[in-house]
């Protein structure tokens, strides 16, 4: 494991605040979106569909926290862009959004160096108002938005409509209000899968578009179990606000969860989003009361993590008793720790997940979880009937 202290090249004007949402292209987004609130815990926050002259796009939009997630579907047959993406994809992250000041400089930088700018820097209105934003294309069908949001002081964005709490609303299922909160609070980071040998490319495309560096990485001989491995770079905007975890597989005997992520994808794209919270035992309790599943680890694991932290300066506050009983992880080192849990796939296609994190004092991203993780990922895996023999030409297929 690396951790980088060089921050490199500082925007000499213009800034990434932090995430400022993350848009799903889904075949279905008022049930997506229902699926979140139940499950999860988020709440209806906007909408944009027919009912406010939108004719082409439904668009549901839900928040914890400062957790924003949209659902956006198709309305009408023929919309060649969106069908496209969910035969290739399924249901997954289209583009991941970052709040900037001054949108117009970043994206002017960008295009510079090199960088494609799907959508050049305009501006959005309405009566609470004024939203500049522009897109910009990253790894594989992925984007993102620069949104600069100063002058605005709406819920979500211009175009986009409350919602109504009542049954007659465009809601995306009931509120729910008699469940347990999710207790989720922000976006901690945001990882992206990319094919074979793909990893540096992608890193380096950040550090020369946008100005973001290496934060942290692990290469394969760390991150390895009898069956499978992965390396991962880090990186990040210069504040450190914005975490860009960049995953690829390497060989092992069998097909590593990467190469499951890349190929039932259709290539790069974004794997998982991770959620911070202050409280994950309570938080996994209320969600799994909610009904969310959870990755499950052997017992074994926590006999291993009792014996090693006696020899540990680290304490862990929580109930290590609870924390197995609600399947939680643990990684440390000599500064503090992390506890962390991953949902299982939340659509049919073994590929987008989430995580759950609590940080005390370790900004690492569980590396010393990975063998029991992959293990726990290889046991559902093999009963897809995915964890097949890898051979050098299918890991280095270039999807």
């Amino acid at each position: 494991m690396t951790t980088y202290t060089d921050k490199g090249e500082k925007h000499e004007q213009g800034r990434f605040l932090c995430f400022d949402h993350i848009t799903f292209w889904v075949g279905n987004a008022k049930q997506a979106a229902s699926f979140y609130c139940n499950k999860m815990g988020f709440e209806p926050l906007a909408y944009r569909g027919l009912e406010t002259d939108s004719r082409d796009v439904v668009s549901h939009v839900v928040r914890q926290g400062k957790i924003i997630y949209v659902f956006s579907s198709a309305l009408n047959p023929g919309n060649k862009e969106m069908g496209d993406h969910l035969v290739k994809h399924g249901d997954g992250v289209k583009d991941v959004a970052f709040t900037v000041q001054d949108c117009d400089f970043l994206v002017q930088k960008a295009k510079e160096r090199g960088a494609v700018i799907v959508k050049e820097p305009c501006t959005l209105q309405d009566k609470y108002g004024k939203v500049r934003l522009a897109v910009l294309q990253t790894y594989g069908d992925t984007t993102h938005t620069f949104v600069e949001r100063a002058e605005y002081t709406g819920l979500f964005l211009p175009g986009f409509q409350m919602y109504k709490k009542s049954p007659e609303s465009y809601g995306c299922g009931l509120l729910l209000p008699c469940r347990p909160s999710g207790k989720l609070n922000f976006i901690d980071h945001v990882v992206g899968n990319q094919p074979y040998d793909e990893m540096v490319p992608v890193v380096d495309w950040y550090q020369r578009n946008l100005l973001f560096h290496r934060f942290w990485s692990v290469d394969d001989k760390q991150l390895q179990t009898e069956f499978s491995a992965l390396r991962s770079i880090v990186v990040a905007n210069h504040e450190e606000t914005v975490k860009m975890p960049i995953n690829e597989p390497a060989m092992g005997k069998r097909k590593s969860q990467i190469q499951e992520y890349v190929e039932y994808y259709g290539g790069p794209g974004v794997q998982h989003i991770a959620m911070n919270t202050s409280d994950i035992i309570t938080a996994i309790r209320n969600l799994k009361e909610r009904g969310m599943e959870f990755m499950c680890v052997p017992n074994t694991y926590y006999q291993l993590l009792r014996k090693n932290l006696k020899g540990s300066k680290v304490k862990i506050s929580e109930d290590l008793d609870v924390l197995q009983e609600l399947n939680i992880l643990v990684d440390y080192d000599e500064n503090g720790y992390l506890l962390q849990i991953f949902t299982k796939p939340v659509q049919d296609r073994p590929t987008v997940f989430l995580e759950v994190i609590q940080r005390h004092n370790h900004q690492g991203f569980g590396a010393g979880n990975f063998k029991a993780l992959f293990e726990a990922i290889e046991a559902d895996q093999q009963a897809r009937g995915n964890l097949t023999i890898l051979t050098p030409d299918r890991v280095s297929k270039n999807m």
